[in-house]
C-alpha cells in the first residue's frame, strides 16, 4: 500500500513539470514571433500601416439668401454650370499639363477676358514643360550650387526669351488658360476652372468624359442675384471671388473658422457684417488615399447646409420708392439750376421706425458728373458726415434746458450777437422778434442758441453788449464739452450702433475760440451723418429713449423650397441705448416746437407740411459751407437738411434727409421735396396694404361661410 503512494507521488511532479515545459515552450514562440514582428519585419509593416491615409476636404455651399420685412427676395443664389478641378495629392506640374490638354478638347477658354489674363509667366512655364531639357540646360552646375529649387526654376525661367513665348497657337493658349486654373487648386480641394458661359453641351461632354479627366467634375455653382437691381446694392455688399479667396490680412482668422483660401467671403455691407450667418455649413468629405496620393475612396462624412437666410427690417417697396423720390429730387435741382449746383452730387435719405429702430429705407442717390449718371450710393447715409445746420437746434435747446442755463419759456431778443473779433451771428430773418425755447424752433433763431452757447461758457450778459470781448474763465472750454456731452445722448457725434461694418461718427472741429460754439449750437462746426441725425430725430419722437437702428430683422434655417422661409432661428428685439437725462417736460418742449415748424404759419417748414394730414413734426437745416480744391476756395455752398417724424401723438416712422453742397442761388429746397414725398408714400402704400388686408379677411371670411 505503502509503495503504490509513492509511486503516484513520484508521477504527479513529472506531469507537471511537463506541463510548466509545455508552456515555456509555447512562451518561447510566442515571444520569438513577436521579435520578428518587430525587428525583422517591423519596418515593412509599418509602410504598410501607412500605405493609406484619410483627408477631409470642406465642399463651400451657397450663402443664404436676404429678404426684406414682407418676404420678398433681396439677394437670391443663380444655379450656374461650373467644371471644377480636386486635385489628389502629388500631382505634378506635368500632370496638370496633360489634363489641360485633354479638358481643352471638351471646353472652350477662348474668351477676350481669359485671354488678356495669360500673364508672361504662364507662358513661360508653358514653354519650360514643353521644353523642359533645352530649358534646364541653360543653367551650368556652377550657377545651381548656391541656388534652392525654387532659385533654379525662377532663374531658368527668366532665360527664356520673349520670342520664344510669342507665336503661341489660340489652342495653345487655351491649354495655357485651363493650366493657369488647374494649378491655383489644393490637394483635395475643388477650384472652379470655368463657372461661367459654360454651355450645356460642354456640360455634358464633361460628364460623359470623366473617365479620361482624373480630378475633373461638372456640377453647379452659384453667383448672387439681385432681383432690385442696384437699390440698396452698396449696403447689401459684395462677396469676394473664387479668384481673390478669403482676404490675406484676415487669412489666420478665417483658415481656424474652417476657411479654404479660396473660398467666396462677404467683403462689403451686410455680406461681410453677416459672414458668420450667411457662410453656411460645409460639406465635408473624407478622401481615402495610398501612400502616392492615389484616391481609392471618399465618404460624406458631413452633409452641407448652405447658409441661413436673412430678414431685413427694409420695405423693398417702400424702399424703391424712395430711391425714386430722392433721385427725381436731385436731377430737378441739378438739371434747374445747373451751374448753381455745379457742386451738388448727393441726396441721402434715413427712414427709420423711431420705436423699434428698425430702418424701413435708407436711400443715397450720387451723380456722377463724369458719366452722366446717378448710382446708388446709400453707404454715404453711414460713412459721409456733414454740417447738418440747425437741425441740430433741438438738443441745443434741451443742453440748455437740462443744464439749467435756460429756463422753459426764457426769451431772447432776437439780434445778432457780435463778439469782438468773431463774425457776427445772426438768424436767417431779420423780423424774428422775441422768441423763447419753443418758438425759436419754430422760427429756426440762431440767436436763441447762441445765447444758450454764450450760458454754457459763463458768459451771462443779455443783451451781449456789441463786440465786447466775451467775459470767461479759463473753463470755458469745458461748457464745448458739456454740449458735446448732450449731443451725443442723441447719438450725435458716437456710434449709433447700427449693424453695419464701417460707420463714421463725424467730425469735432478743432476748438479756437469761444464763438465756435455758439456756430456748433446750429450745427455749423462738428459734422454727424444722415444716419446720425436719423437716431436723434428717432429719440425725440420716442420720448427721449434713443433706440440702435438696425438692418437685420430675423434669421431663418434654410429648407429646402427656393420660394419659402424656414423655421426661425433667432429674431432682433429693439434695444434702448439710452434714456436721454432730461425730463419729460423738456423733452415735450422740443417736441411742440418741432410741431410747429411744420404746422404753424411761421414755421420753417410750414409751406410744404402745413396741410398735411399725417400730424407731422420735424426741423429743417441750412449750413453755410465752401468748396475747396488744394486749399482754394471754389464757391460758397450750403448744406440742406431737414428732420422729421409723424403722425406727431404716435410716431410710427422718422426721417432725416441732407443734400451737401447745395448751391447758394438755389431756390429748388430739395430736403423739403424729398420729405413731403416721403410721407405721402409711407402713408398711401400703409392705405393701400391695409385696405388689401381688409380684402382678403373678408374673402376668406366669405369662402368659410359658404363651405358651411
Amino acid at each position: 500500500m505503502s509503495k503504490k503512494k509513492k509511486k503516484k507521488r513520484a508521477q504527479l511532479p513529472f506531469r507537471i513539470n511537463m506541463l510548466f515545459f509545455v508552456v515555456f515552450l509555447l512562451f518561447s514562440v510566442l515571444i520569438l514571433q513577436l521579435g520578428v514582428v518587430q525587428i525583422l519585419n517591423g519596418e515593412d509593416f509599418q509602410q504598410e500601416i501607412e500605405r493609406t491615409n484619410l483627408d477631409t476636404t470642406k465642399i463651400p455651399v451657397p450663402r443664404g439668401k436676404i429678404y426684406d420685412r414682407n418676404g420678398d427676395v433681396i439677394v437670391d443664389n443663380e444655379a450656374l454650370y461650373s467644371i471644377t478641378y480636386t486635385p489628389p495629392k502629388g500631382v505634378q506640374a506635368e500632370d496638370r499639363l496633360e489634363l489641360a490638354e485633354t479638358l481643352a478638347e471638351y471646353i472652350k477658354m477662348d474668351d477676350e477676358k481669359t485671354l488678356k489674363g495669360i500673364t508672361e509667366r504662364n507662358r513661360k512655364e508653358y514653354w519650360y514643360l514643353l521644353n523642359k531639357e533645352e530649358a534646364d540646360e541653360r543653367l551650368s552646375a556652377e550657377e545651381k550650387e548656391d541656388m534652392s529649387n525654387a532659385e533654379v526654376y525662377q532663374a531658368t525661367l527668366e532665360r527664356i526669351t520673349e520670342d520664344e513665348i510669342q507665336d503661341f497657337s489660340k489652342q495653345e493658349l487655351e491649354v495655357i488658360a485651363i493650366k493657369k486654373e488647374l494649378d491655383k487648386a489644393y490637394s483635395l480641394t475643388p477650384q472652379i476652372v470655368k463657372n461661367e458661359n459654360v454651355t450645356a453641351e460642354e456640360y455634358a461632354r464633361i460628364a460623359e468624359n470623366l473617365d479620361k479627366l482624373p480630378g475633373i467634375n461638372a456640377t453647379t455653382d452659384w453667383n448672387r442675384k439681385y432681383p432690385y437691381g442696384s437699390s440698396l446694392t452698396s449696403l447689401l455688399g459684395s462677396i469676394t471671388t473664387q479668384e481673390q479667396g478669403i482676404p490675406a490680412e484676415e487669412e489666420a482668422n478665417y483658415l481656424s473658422k474652417g476657411y479654404s483660401r479660396n473660398d467666396r467671403v462677404g467683403r462689403s455691407g451686410l455680406e461681410q457684417q453677416y459672414e458668420d450667418l450667411l457662410r453656411g455649413r460645409k460639406e465635408q468629405i473624407q478622401y481615402t488615399t495610398t501612400k502616392n496620393g492615389t484616391l481609392i475612396g471618399s465618404e460624406t462624412i458631413v452633409e452641407g447646409e448652405r447658409g441661413k437666410d436673412l430678414v431685413l427690417t427694409i420695405d423693398m417697396e417702400f424702399q424703391e420708392e424712395v430711391d425714386k423720390i430722392v433721385q427725381k429730387e436731385l436731377q430737378t435741382a441739378i438739371t434747374k439750376y445747373p451751374h448753381t449746383n455745379r457742386y451738388l452730387e448727393d441726396a441721402l435719405a434715413v427712414v427709420i421706425d423711431p420705436q423699434t429702430g428698425d430702418l424701413l429705407a435708407v436711400s443715397g442717390i450720387h451723380y456722377d458728373r463724369k458719366n452722366g449718371e446717378y448710382e446708388d450710393a446709400a453707404f454715404k447715409t453711414l460713412s459721409d458726415a456733414h454740417e447738418p445746420g440747425s437741425v441740430v437746434k433741438g438738443a441745443t435747446v434741451l443742453a440748455g434746458l437740462q443744464s439749467g442755463v435756460i429756463t422753459p419759456g426764457q426769451s431772447f431778443y432776437d439780434s445778432p450777437i457780435k463778439i469782438a473779433a468773431t463774425p457776427a451771428l445772426r438768424s436767417w430773418s431779420t423780423g424774428l422778434g422775441t422768441v423763447n425755447d419753443i418758438t425759436a424752433l419754430q422760427k429756426s433763431s440762431n440767436v436763441y442758441m447762441g445765447y444758450i452757447a454764450l450760458k454754457m461758457m459763463g458768459e451771462n450778459r443779455y443783451p451781449y453788449p456789441e463786440n465786447a470781448p466775451p467775459s470767461l474763465n479759463d473753463n470755458w472750454r469745458q461748457g464745448f464739452q458739456e454740449m458735446r456731452n448732450y449731443y451725443r445722448q442723441f447719438g450725435l457725434g458716437s456710434s449709433t450702433g447700427i449693424d453695419f461694418p464701417h460707420e463714421s461718427t463725424g467730425l469735432e472741429g478743432n476748438i479756437v475760440t469761444p464763438g465756435q460754439l455758439m456756430y456748433n449750437a446750429i450745427g455749423q462746426f462738428d459734422t454727424y451723418t444722415t444716419m446720425q441725425l436719423a437716431q436723434y430725430t428717432a429719440t425725440i419722437a420716442n420720448d427721449g429713449y434713443r433706440v440702435r437702428p438696425h438692418f437685420l430683422k430675423e434669421v431663418h434655417d434654410p429648407i429646402a423650397s427656393q420660394d419659402e422661409l424656414g423655421p426661425l432661428y433667432s429674431s432682433v428685439n429693439t434695444e434702448v441705448l439710452n434714456r436721454i437725462q432730461m425730463s419729460d417736460d423738456n423733452i415735450q418742449r422740443v417736441q411742440d416746437g418741432f410741431r410747429q415748424v411744420f404746422q404753424t404759419p411761421n414755421g420753417t417748414a410750414y409751406s410744404n407740411f402745413g396741410n398735411s394730414p399725417y400730424n407731422p413734426a420735424g426741423k429743417t437745416g441750412t449750413a453755410e459751407t465752401a468748396v475747396y480744391r488744394d486749399g482754394q476756395k471754389l464757391a460758397d455752398t450750403r448744406n440742406l437738411a431737414l428732420i422729421g417724424y409723424a403722425p406727431f401723438d404716435e410716431p410710427e416712422i422718422a426721417f432725416a434727409i441732407l443734400t451737401p453742397f447745395t448751391g447758394t442761388e438755389n431756390n429748388h429746397n430739395i430736403p423739403q421735396q424729398i420729405g413731403k414725398q416721403i410721407l405721402e408714400t409711407y402713408f398711401d402704400l400703409k392705405e393701400e396694404r391695409d385696405r388689401a388686408s381688409d380684402e382678403d379677411s373678408e374673402q376668406e371670411e366669405t369662402e368659410e361661410e359658404e363651405q358651411e
